[in-house]
């Protein structure tokens, strides 16, 4: 019944959880809010591509022992993607040791015709992802195919990722020859990798939006969407690294700071696909 605020028990892991009945009715859809592309299909007809960056954990230990299963979420994942995908951009996608990309699959819209498709496309992709270390060692250099980098949200962004020396290669490339770097919700705890043994992050003073900590301190807890309090606060994190969270809470807000783009929450993955599609093609030209 959906106004059970009880996490719902993983089968699959000991003391793990997805959201409560109630936190799916109140955040999932079997549609998203698609309604039209921002550019023409196959629009882009060169060989740049774009590089994903997904997680390939499934769960996340809360403060309190038990665990979240999460993954990269669908809607942050694959809407976006479809923007780009179809204005005739190639994707790669990757893993940080090339194992299988997750999903929080309960967040899947499932009568989506935007998502279903562009996950037709991509499925053997996220299942059989390259490594972070292979593409470091062989596609950064002067001839490399990509024009941007994509780190999809889900709370499953803030494991590894972050600590990854991989990823801070990958956006210290990026930064310097001009690629864009596109996330959303929890995906720019990624950026948290630029500052590994360093003092001060390439990216102080960005402008980004991210999922508010408000609502996973309170109302996510409240509601059963999670199982407990996470293990560090994303914004805070961001901010201590020097970006500035321009979004106080979840309404679908994209902010472009130079070449980074970025967006709040689920609500922002139609509007973020749209920007990005618009941005890489102007970077292609």
């Amino acid at each position: 019944m959906t106004e059970d605020r009880n996490p719902s028990p993983d089968p699959a892991e000991d003391n793990a959880y997805f959201p409560s009945p109630y936190s799916l009715s109140q955040y999932t859809s079997d549609t998203t809010d698609f309604d039209e592309l921002a550019v023409a299909t196959g629009s882009y007809g060169g060989a740049g591509r774009v590089l994903v960056i997904a997680t390939e954990e499934r769960y996340m230990l809360m403060r309190n022992g038990s665990m979240f299963s999460t993954g990269n979420h669908p809607v942050e994942t694959l809407l976006p993607l479809h923007h780009i995908v179809e204005a005739g951009f190639d994707v790669t996608v990757a893993t940080l040791t090339g194992a299988p990309a997750k999903f929080e699959w309960w967040a899947y819209p499932r009568k989506d015709a935007a998502v279903a498709g562009v996950w037709d496309k991509l499925r053997d992709a996220f299942k059989s992802p390259v490594s972070l270390r292979d593409v470091v060692a062989n596609d950064l250099g002067p001839d490399s195919p990509y024009l941007g980098v994509f780190i999809p949200g889900g709370h499953g962004a803030m494991l590894g990722i972050p600590e990854s020396v991989e990823v801070q290669q990958i956006l210290d490339w990026a930064l310097a020859d001009d690629k864009l770097v596109i996330s959303l919700c929890h995906g720019p705890a990624a950026f948290l990798a630029a500052s590994i043994g360093r003092e001060a992050s390439p990216f102080a003073g960005y402008r980004i939006c991210a999922f508010p900590d408000a609502l996973d301190l309170g109302a996510n807890i409240d509601i059963g969407y999670l199982p407990g309090q996470m293990p560090w606060n994303l914004c805070e994190a961001l901010a201590d690294a020097g970006m500035v969270v321009t979004n106080d809470g979840m309404s679908g807000a994209t902010e472009r700071d130079r070449n980074v783009l970025t967006g709040d929450s689920p609500l922002a993955a139609n509007s973020l696909g749209k920007l990005a599609a618009q941005a890489l093609l102007e970077a292609a030209r």
